[in-house]
């Protein structure tokens, strides 16, 4: 990591109180209560083999007891008391474009930090991966808000040079999920360009509870209508001209919009479990909405 000027870490502890003022302001007028209701995820862990009632869930069944003692039983569980928060920030080359005044990469960043801010008001065990082009790095869970802002300081200090291109993640996910405990709640913050879907993903889906988090620009929804327009593409690292008014980069542009939505809901194909936000609005606020749209019901 290159060596931090006092400025920039100023700058990232300034926005994460100011972060933490806004989190904590509307935790009290809309959020307070909901948090852990809408992020509990699957934290829970086996108790004991009891006899199955009616009406208790067919899929907790211990069909090895059910067989040896010849009626059925079903596993209990009991709720963890505390839940596993992982933030995911995937760094792309590609997150450093933004027509407004901010970039969708400042979005994520701020995102991410509200998610670890809300882990540390409700005392759970906050976990950071920052991946990149050497891989996944991992910070180890913590608990507090003072560790908890110290690795969210962390993470807003990472350089964006040497990020992954956009030709696939380099994320190695049999080794995400030795690392990050059972029924933990994993937030997936990233551009998400159409690609493959991770091995094992149906395995890490039973393992983990996923919400993913797409940042987008009112460029990447439509092309603005003017013809010339010079663009700075972060991968390429050169200037390039955009028609807006042609009709076959408006279509080319249509089919990659429906290539990367079709991506995003391959993943995450229940609504409260995706999320997507312009980097010109209020992250907060669509923390918000999404935590509403999860305690509104299970599709």
């Amino acid at each position: 990591m290159s060596e931090e000027s006092p400025d920039s870490w100023s700058q990232a502890f300034s926005l994460l109180r100011n972060l933490e003022w806004r989190v904590k302001r509307r935790m009290e007028a809309v959020v307070s209560g909901e948090y852990r209701s809408a992020f509990r995820g699957r934290g829970m862990e086996f108790d004991q083999v009891v006899p199955y009632e009616f009406g208790d869930d067919v899929r907790d069944i211990d069909w090895n007891v059910t067989a040896k003692l010849g009626q059925p039983y079903r596993k209990k569980y009991v709720e963890e008391r505390e839940m596993n928060l992982v933030v995911l920030f995937e760094d792309t080359s590609d997150l450093d474009f933004g027509s407004g005044s901010k970039t969708k990469r400042q979005a994520l960043l701020e995102m991410a930090c509200i998610f670890m801010l809300l882990g540390a008001a409700n005392r759970d065990r906050v976990w950071l991966a920052h991946a990149s082009a050497g891989g996944v790095h991992f910070s180890k869970e913590v608990r507090g808000r003072g560790k908890v802002i110290q690795m969210a300081h962390e993470l807003l200090q990472r350089p964006t040079a040497g990020v992954l291109s956009d030709t696939g993640s380099k994320i190695d996910w049999r080794y995400f999920s030795s690392v990050i405990p059972r029924h933990s709640v994993v937030v997936w913050l990233g551009n998400f360009m159409p690609a493959v879907s991770p091995a094992h993903w149906g395995y890490l889906n039973q393992r983990l509870e996923w919400i993913g988090c797409r940042v987008d620009d009112s460029w990447d929804r439509e092309l603005p209508a003017v013809n010339g327009l010079p663009v700075y593409d972060p991968n390429s690292e050169e200037l390039v001209l955009i028609d807006g008014t042609s009709r076959s980069q408006r279509e080319a542009h249509a089919e990659w919009v429906q290539a990367r939505e079709d991506y995003f809901l391959q993943l995450f194909p229940k609504t409260r479990s995706r999320l997507t936000f312009l980097n010109q609005e209020e992250p907060l606020d669509a923390v918000i909405r999404l935590m509403q749209r999860r305690m509104g019901g299970r599709s």
